[in-house]
């Protein structure tokens, strides 16, 4: 039975599961579970490569499943914890600003020497939005 609060209207709602083992309360909360988990495969193949890995091996295929589930875990906790940094990106500008990072960090190694801090600071900010879809103003201070 579901009551609808605003209204008290009542349905009936009929779940099946072939898990004669699994307890009603279970069931009932796996179901209300279903689309965050349809949502978290479909950021696990559309951003994190669920979808294109090309393994075969049983212990190749869990572990590239689960890198895809902690990435797509793990992004979403950056979005969450950090929203003075990432709140308006999307996964697409959060992966562009890191391989920004990755990026400037190895040409960084490639300088004779470090440029100052300030500047360095500058490039990091600059060159991580390239790629971003929503990429944070230039005028505010780098992160």
């Amino acid at each position: 039975m579901k009551t609808n609060l605003t209204d008290k209207s009542r349905t009936h709602i009929i779940l099946f599961s072939t898990d004669l083992e699994l307890s009603s309360d279970k069931l009932i909360d796996y179901y209300s579970l279903r689309f965050q988990i349809e949502f978290n495969f479909r950021d696990a193949k559309q951003f994190w490569g669920l979808e294109d890995f090309m393994n075969v091996g049983k212990i190749a295929v869990t572990n590239a499943a689960n890198l895809s589930f902690f990435m797509v875990n793990f992004s979403h906790y950056l979005m969450h914890c950090f929203p003075q940094k990432f709140s308006s990106e999307s996964i697409n500008d959060l992966k562009a600003r890191f391989r920004g990072y990755k990026y400037v960090s190895e040409i960084i190694k490639l300088l004779p020497e470090k440029p100052d801090q300030v500047l360095l600071a500058t490039i990091f900010h600059h060159i991580s939005c390239l790629g971003c879809i929503h990429p944070v103003s230039l005028d505010t201070k780098p992160s």
